[in-house]
């Protein structure tokens, strides 16, 4: 009886310890803070955590409260970034293809983007079933890693863009009906989004505006926003008209025009200009300056480094170089011209829908060509940050602000004096708990 009595308060006291440890207040003493919203970065705060939420963020020279101090002295802290359009679940060694879409390789991927400072990524439109389940344990905070959001099955064109290989859960409507219908099925499964492929090469299948309006349409009664995976002006043109929510890539054919402009800021529209696929198109036909840096090493699957190495795919990079680098002129030119009329910007990257495309260093090479077309980096960090969390609903993230969860990295180096700082993590914090 007294054996079993002095268990009982053992294991008591076993657990109100490894509680109150849980639940133990944590400082980050004299950080640089850029919290995401394009306010200015504040120096020598202390930033205060508790449980999975910011608390507080103190002033210079605050009295602290009780709770474990970490002196941050000379570093900085920034949110988790959020990539609005990726592809995690199909990367597997130098092949990026339904075959490789498991429950595991998807978790995998979630955690390397989370390794990388990705606090959350929007994956559009190349799942497979599992991915309900996955998004929903996400969510929820029961499986590590960035957390998931899904498109589930996008819509393309019979014979069209995206490729078989992404699998055969992509939805080809040949009507204004069937696509009707094919939403409506999808909707019942609770996607965070809709992705259409609208775009493809001269002459081949293409999505009919009747379609896509009435995906839009259907989408729209459900309450779920879409994106459109597009190249030209005037599918951009048509798209804002229909109602889509998102242009997911850039426009790559003319500059943007101010009808458009106009048309997207009345109708909030979205604009992710994933300005890495356009780079990644020509830059392995020499050797970018990055190309032997242990960041963008230890973000590529074993084999890729090998291969863009080769003689063999630096000459096929090096094909049509100039035609390629025009496409990433007019990008930088218009995702410039669009964030400076007011248009909202999110960050995006496509990564994982290619080898070349490597997931966690392509979002920090985003945020460097955001830079290259004339972006200030404090407004980059807020793209990349606080209008992924808005484009997402997940309003509960994407600043580093009170009431909000505490996912944030924190830095070696200042990224407003070189935003390729944010490669200087020293740390990762993702629901309040240090990941890394």
């Amino acid at each position: 009886m007294l054996r079993s009595l002095l268990f009982s308060v053992s294991l008591s006291f076993f657990y109100l310890h490894t509680y109150a440890q849980a639940n133990t207040p944590v400082i980050l003493k004299n950080i640089t803070l850029i919290d995401g919203s394009g306010a200015d970065a504040r120096s020598n705060v202390s930033l205060l955590v508790q449980a999975d939420t910011i608390a507080a963020i103190l002033p210079a020279g605050s009295n602290l409260p009780s709770g474990k101090v970490l002196d941050m002295s000379g570093r900085t802290v920034m949110p988790l970034l959020i990539n609005g359009h990726g592809h995690p679940g199909l990367l597997k060694g130098k092949t990026a293809s339904a075959d490789n879409y498991t429950a595991e390789n998807m978790k995998r991927l979630l955690q390397q983007y989370l390794d990388y400072g990705v606090g959350d990524v929007l994956s559009l439109g190349t799942d497979q079933p599992v991915v309900f389940s996955l998004r929903d344990q996400s969510q929820k905070g029961e499986i590590p890693g960035a957390t998931l959001f899904t498109a589930g099955y996008g819509f393309g064109a019979k014979g069209g863009v995206p490729p078989g290989a992404f699998g055969t859960y992509i939805q080809r409507p040949s009507s204004p009906e069937e696509a009707t219908e094919d939403m409506r099925k999808l909707a019942a499964l609770h996607p965070d989004f809709v992705k259409i492929w609208v775009d493809g090469a001269p002459g081949a299948p293409r999505v009919t505006p009747e379609i896509f309006k009435a995906i839009i349409a259907e989408a729209h009664r459900h309450h779920i926003k879409v994106a459109a995976h597009v190249y030209y002006l005037e599918d951009a043109r048509q798209l804002v008209d229909a109602g889509i929510d998102l242009l997911a890539h850039s426009i790559r054919d003319k500059e943007a025009d101010d009808a458009l402009i106009t048309a997207m800021k009345e109708k909030g529209v979205y604009y992710i200009p994933t300005l890495t696929i356009d780079e990644y198109g020509f830059i392995y036909g020499t050797e970018p300056a990055w190309m032997n840096d242990p960041f963008f090493i230890r973000s590529l699957e074993p084999g890729v480094w090998d291969m863009l190495k080769s003689a063999d795919y630096q000459e096929e990079q090096a094909k049509d170089r100039q035609r390629k680098m025009k496409v990433l002129t007019m990008s930088l030119r218009n995702v410039y011209k669009l964030d400076s009329a007011g248009v909202k910007v999110a960050m995006g990257t496509d990564s994982g829908a290619q080898p070349v495309r490597a997931i966690g260093f392509s979002e920090h090479l985003e945020l460097e060509l955001m830079k290259g077309a004339g972006i200030p980096p404090l407004h980059i960090i807020s793209i990349a940050t606080h209008n992924g969390a808005e484009l997402l609903n997940a309003t509960d993230r994407g600043v580093v602000a009170p009431g909000k969860k505490a996912d944030f990295m924190v830095l070696d180096r200042d990224p407003l004096k070189d935003i390729r700082a944010t490669h200087s993590i020293y740390a990762i914090w993702k629901n309040g708990k240090r990941v890394k």
